[in-house]
């Protein structure tokens, strides 16, 4: 395929471009330094540093580089080339503005960065897309060319912090699918095979209904005598009819609680923000969120024989009342109690007796967020063995399964979804070894 006409312009055009511009051979190599380690360099840190360290080494100029803090709509000190002045993360100093053209202030010279404008659609900048400014000094001896040069170089610094902001949004993209993959496998594919298990069950109860039916239809048959004899049949079928309608009930709740999940992880807006978000709403905790989310395992704790207590904290029930998201904290409650089914673990009691126990609840922290700022913390807490202490910092990491998960189900996501999750909402989540078991629990905002 031969080169088409848009290429060879272009080029013909750069060729003609370069030949007016009559780089030095140090300029031209200090553009060619800067193009082959920006490269090399992964991290947009390493940009920062090469973008005023080519000033000092070809030219002995002085350099300080402020980009915005994107997402955030400011400017800040993200490198310089001598250790005086400002410090990083520093605003820039009064006069320094973005300019058309640029300036001089001082015995300094202000070049703005600007980001690519065939890559605004996948990274908007705000303003006139003005990504940064670049401070060259001392200037004094700076000719037309010598700027025309620093123009030059302030283009292709934009370029590659452009890129590099793109290539972090995308990574953080990829992140997020892969966490919203494993949020939806925990807490969504795996508890739907519940359904067949409900199923199962339902079918049964189903066929034994069936057969109760035909013997009555037998009894009436044979003689109106044995009218009297069907007593013990109806009763088998009252209970037969009542575990019916137990086990729509788990399905109902099931459910429920899957729509729920399935509404709040699979969001557009997750999508189109790369991120988890929230959609909060005034709401009765107890009733929207932690009665349901414990009802889809109290059967089973109940089967493992163990107690649950739901006064842990002991919260005036005038309290109730929270704004948060109910999907993502729903889910943070499934973890939980999920996590505490597999983990809760048998101790002595007073007398010697064995005990397995679950409490869960909540109590107010005043000032925990700061003077006037209070909290409200919500605990999980089960008996068994304490975390072991070195394991304690890594339970919340993505991934990480302690040595007590040993022949337990679960992918080491649970609980790195309960403290993104509680993040968001402006809380934290953690872990606490108490007398004769664990709780966790997470913090919010009042």
């Amino acid at each position: 395929m031969s080169i088409s006409e848009h290429i060879a312009s272009r080029i013909e055009t750069k060729k003609f471009d370069y030949m007016t511009y009559g780089f030095s051979r140090v300029e031209s190599n200090a553009l060619k330094t800067f193009f082959d380690l920006a490269q090399e360099f992964e991290n947009v840190e390493d940009i920062y540093e090469l973008s005023v360290g080519i000033p000092k080494s070809f030219f002995d100029l002085q350099a300080c580089l402020y980009v915005i803090g994107f997402p955030e709509d400011h400017l800040r000190l993200v490198a310089k080339s001598e250790d005086n002045g400002d410090a990083l993360g520093a605003p820039p100093p009064n006069g320094i503005r973005a300019a058309e053209k640029p300036y001089r202030e001082g015995d300094s010279m202000v070049l703005t960065i600007r980001g690519n404008r065939q890559l605004l659609k996948e990274l908007p900048l705000s303003g006139e897309n003005i990504l940064g400014l670049l401070k060259i000094y001392p200037c004094g001896d700076l000719d037309m060319h010598g700027q025309l040069f620093f123009e030059k170089y302030a283009n292709r610094i934009g370029f590659n912090v452009h890129m590099r902001f793109l290539l972090k949004k995308y990574g953080e993209h990829v992140s997020f699918i892969k966490g919203l993959v494993g949020d939806i496998e925990h807490n969504v594919i795996v508890p739907n095979m519940v359904y067949k298990l409900y199923l199962k069950r339902l079918s049964g109860k189903i066929r034994k209904n069936k057969e109760i039916e035909e013997a009555i239809h037998g009894y009436f048959s044979a003689s109106e005598s044995r009218r009297g004899d069907i007593a013990p049949i109806l009763a088998e079928l009252d209970e037969v009819n009542r575990g019916l309608s137990e086990e729509l009930a788990n399905i109902e709740k099931h459910y429920r609680a899957t729509s729920l999940f399935l509404e709040t992880l699979l969001r557009k807006r997750h999508f189109d923000e790369g991120r988890l978000t929230l959609r909060t709403e005034c709401c009765d905790i107890n009733q929207a969120v932690i009665i349901p989310q414990f009802e889809r395992f109290a059967e089973q704790f109940d089967e493992k024989g163990v107690s649950v207590n739901d006064g842990c904290g002991g919260l005036p029930e005038e309290d109730k009342q929270v704004v948060v998201d109910v999907g993502l904290i729903s889910q943070v409650y499934a973890n939980l109690f999920s996590n505490a089914l597999k983990y809760v673990g048998e101790v002595r009691g007073k007398g010697g007796e064995p005990q397995k126990a679950l409490c869960y609840g909540r109590e107010k922290l005043p000032d925990y967020f700061g003077p006037g700022k209070n909290g409200v913390k919500y605990n999980v807490f089960t008996t068994g063995r304490p975390i072991a202490a070195e394991e304690r910092e890594k339970i919340f990491e993505e991934g990480y399964r302690g040595a007590g998960a040993t022949g337990r189900p679960g992918t080491g996501h649970g609980l790195a979804f309960v403290k993104n999750a509680v993040e968001l909402h402006g809380g934290i989540a953690g872990y606490e070894a108490v007398p004769r078991g664990n709780n966790f629990y997470f913090i919010l905002p009042e």
